[in-house]
């Protein structure tokens, strides 16, 4: 039976840190296939600043396909289709019925996520029925349940972060030492996390609203600074002053946005 290491994610980017773990599970010889099962949405963590799930979905095709195993490190949509909110165990099962007579499956995750475990849906069942390799993190030096799991001590640690990278095309900065060529090329060539996207994201949140949401405007306001739109800066705080009289995060952006428009 071939063995395929499931690796889930929201891959928001994926990154060089990703591949290079799925390379190293191959290398080492724990599994004949890597999958990248790219998530919707993952129902412990928070969605926000989470890419459509066809960019992430297209990102990762084009990473895989620059791995070193292009034809043994795959993509997967599979929750695509399943029932939402996506759970884990729900498409181990409809794996297991489609595909379980020629696949052997097994979890790749982070110690970070065995930390909540047990917070996953049926992860007993998870515990019962599969292999889970373990790659190590920092700050995660205890691992739960570690006689029931692989613990993949010497595994590489790589200190990449997808909300650094997200963070870093925000400011305008390069990713190229994060992520692959192609990778870098999709983020910049679909607006992905760039300034003017966000600030799209927050005017919609902004307008479903009905009543106004100071976090929202300062953080729409903090945006505009950071581009140059002080006018509209000026205003976002002012709204949050308006609602919140208060807020000395506002009250120190009005001053500097201030004193930029009166520079110019």
């Amino acid at each position: 039976m071939k063995r395929v290491a499931l690796y889930f994610g929201s891959f928001n980017p994926v990154h060089r840190g990703h591949i290079a773990l799925a390379e190293w599970v191959l290398d080492c010889g724990l599994c004949d296939e890597t999958v990248l099962i790219v998530s919707p949405h993952n129902p412990v963590k928070k969605s926000a600043d989470l890419a459509p799930e066809f960019n992430r979905y297209e990102m990762c095709e084009l990473a895989c396909a620059e791995s070193k195993h292009p034809d043994r490190i795959l993509v997967s949509a599979v929750e695509f289709t399943l029932d939402k909110p996506s759970y884990t165990i729900n498409t181990l099962r409809y794996l297991n019925r489609n595909f379980g007579a020629q696949m052997r499956f097994s979890l790749l995750i982070g110690a970070d996520n065995m930390a909540i475990f047990d917070k996953w849906r049926a992860h007993d069942e998870i515990l019962r029925d599969y292999e889970i390799m373990v790659y190590p993190r920092r700050g995660y030096a205890d691992i739960k349940y570690a006689d029931r799991v692989r613990y993949l001590a010497d595994a590489p640690l790589f200190d990449i972060s997808a909300t650094a990278i997200r963070d870093a095309v925000g400011r305008g900065e390069s990713i190229d030492d994060k992520v692959s060529p192609a990778v870098a090329k999709y983020i910049a060539e679909h607006r992905l996390w760039s300034p003017m996207s966000r600030i799209a994201s927050l005017n919609e949140s902004i307008a479903a609203t009905d009543t106004p949401d100071a976090a929202l405007f300062v953080e729409r306001g903090m945006w505009h600074y950071r581009i140059g739109e002080y006018a509209l800066a000026l205003a976002d705080f002012r709204q949050v002053l308006a609602t919140d009289a208060g807020c000395v995060e506002a009250k120190e952006f009005i001053e500097m946005t201030e004193q930029k428009l009166h520079n110019r």
